[in-house]
């Protein structure tokens, strides 16, 4: 398979990251205010640059590499956010991105490292 432009394999990990997220917080509750604000709890960039952080030592040479490149994608002006704060966080995506493409084993295995390191119990006290 080919490789992609590296902004397409932050994209499609945005998405692959907010549904594993989702996948957790359906089974917290009905209230779609509280399903929203416990959602952004887990999606947001302070949160998975943590997230990434936890996760690196686990990353192969390739995933390293990916995510160094990821923090230098040029972000958008109108962001609110921090720039490195988001760049870090696009990292993140980019090796969710690219497994989910390229090698959905791996993708499964920091999926359940990423259920190892995420405590969903903490969402309780929103």
């Amino acid at each position: 398979m080919q490789e992609l432009n590296i902004k397409n394999y932050a994209h499609i990990g945005d998405s692959v990251y907010e549904v594993f997220i989702r996948e957790h917080t359906i089974m917290m509750t009905s209230n779609l205010k509280r399903l929203h604000e416990y959602t952004i709890h887990f999606v947001n960039a302070k949160f998975q640059t943590e997230l990434l952080e936890k996760l690196t030592p686990y990353f192969t040479e390739k995933e390293k590499d990916l995510a160094r490149r990821a923090r230098n994608i040029p972000t958008s002006p109108s962001r609110r956010i921090d720039r490195a704060l988001h760049s870090t966080a696009t990292s993140l995506e980019v090796v969710l991105g690219y497994n989910y493409i390229h090698d959905k084993n791996r993708f499964l295995e920091l999926c359940n490292l990423m259920n190892l390191l995420i405590n969903f119990d903490e969402i309780i006290e929103l």
